[in-house]
């Protein structure tokens, strides 16, 4: 694995909560327009309210919490195209019981590289910069500004679902996290069957997509 990929573990899981829609907070600044951007903010602002509800902070009420975050992403993301985009070339090869079930393992395997830091926020902030349209395809390009000033950029991909924007893929420092994965998954079935693959995924024995701090 690339040393720029592996550096660093648990500050890009920090990151990708953020990339996942959790832990945003909008910074001020001038408005970005667009439809992808504006649903975007949509899943934000339910985090927010989730996170800031009385009613669901502590402990004792982890699981209800991480309950209610998880069905704002899973609203937002589209786990079954990224799963698909990420396994590239294969998914054509399988059959459609092992195409279910690599999804199954693929979201799976976010939730628990990126969710488990779902209330990892530390101050911070957000700043929408631009949107992209192509058709049926849009960039929202952001840029994460932590405690100490330093911005980082990260760039939501989404797709048009019947009027519903997706995201697809997420870009941080220029790496991409379906790009990321299919590298992984490619040189495992370089050398491995898919049946392999599969039991590698199920261990959650593939390394975090990253960049360097």
């Amino acid at each position: 694995m690339n040393s720029s990929i592996d550096m660093n573990v648990k500050w890009i899981r920090g990151w990708l909560s953020l990339a996942l829609g959790i832990l945003v907070l909008l910074s001020a600044g001038p408005a970005v327009a667009g439809e992808a951007n504006d649903q975007l903010k949509q899943s934000v602002d339910k985090v927010l309210a989730i996170l800031n509800d009385p009613t669901l902070k502590g402990m004792g009420n982890s699981q209800e919490r991480r309950q209610k975050l998880k069905e704002v992403v899973y609203s937002r993301f589209d786990f079954n195209e990224m799963a698909k985009r990420s396994l590239g070339p294969q998914w054509q090869k399988r059959s459609p019981e092992e195409q279910k079930e690599f999804v199954q393992l693929f979201t799976s395997l976010l939730e628990h590289a990126y969710l488990e830091n779902i209330e990892s926020y530390n101050g911070e902030k957000i700043r929408f910069v631009n949107e992209r349209q192509d058709k049926d395809f849009a960039e929202v390009n952001t840029k994460v500004i932590n405690s100490k000033g330093q911005e980082f950029s990260l760039d939501y991909r989404l797709q048009n679902v019947n009027g519903d924007w997706k995201v697809i893929d997420v870009v941080i420092e220029n790496i991409s996290l379906v790009n990321n994965y299919r590298a992984q998954f490619n040189r495992l079935l370089a050398k491995s069957s898919f049946a392999e693959l599969i039991e590698t995924m199920k261990q959650k024995k593939l390394s975090v997509p990253g960049a360097k701090s």
